[in-house]
């Protein structure tokens, strides 16, 4: 009888195969996964703490209701597109040097309708924006 010699070979251990399913794992879990970074958050606004200013005279006020309204100068508005409202805005920037965009925009307004209002400004020539907050109490602040 004739016995084998044992080999001195060691036994190998392919990786390759196990690094492609662990890659294709990968690729999966990052596809399928989703990502909410505001669902943790809980945004109340607008409000701020700071000092009142002076009225300036050189001001073009624009209200943003609730609903996406806007009001310019205490005139409601009929459009709310930013090229109507950038009309508006050029109209009542007439003679007034340096004039400053103050949004008055409510904490429920829609961000697309403050956007509009900041898009319709640029559209006028205005590039100095303003947004009036809400004072907080400083008991509140803490």
């Amino acid at each position: 009888m004739r016995f084998r010699r044992p080999l001195d070979e060691e036994p190998e251990l392919n990786l390759v195969p196990l690094i492609d399913v662990m890659l294709i794992v990968l690729i999966f879990l990052a596809v399928s996964t989703t990502y909410s970074r505001y669902s943790e958050l809980r945004l109340h606004l607008p409000s701020a703490q700071a000092n009142p200013t002076d009225a300036r005279v050189n001001e073009i006020v624009v209200g943003v209701s609730a609903d996406g309204r806007f009001a310019l100068d205490r005139i409601v508005l009929p459009n709310t597109d930013a090229e109507a409202v950038a009309k508006a805005l050029t109209q009542a920037a007439q003679g007034l040097s340096e004039p400053v965009v103050v949004i008055h925009a409510d904490a429920q307004a829609p961000h697309q309708a403050v956007v509009n209002v900041m898009e319709a400004a640029r559209l006028a020539g205005l590039p100095r924006i303003s947004f009036i907050t809400e004072r907080t109490s400083p008991a509140a602040a803490r």
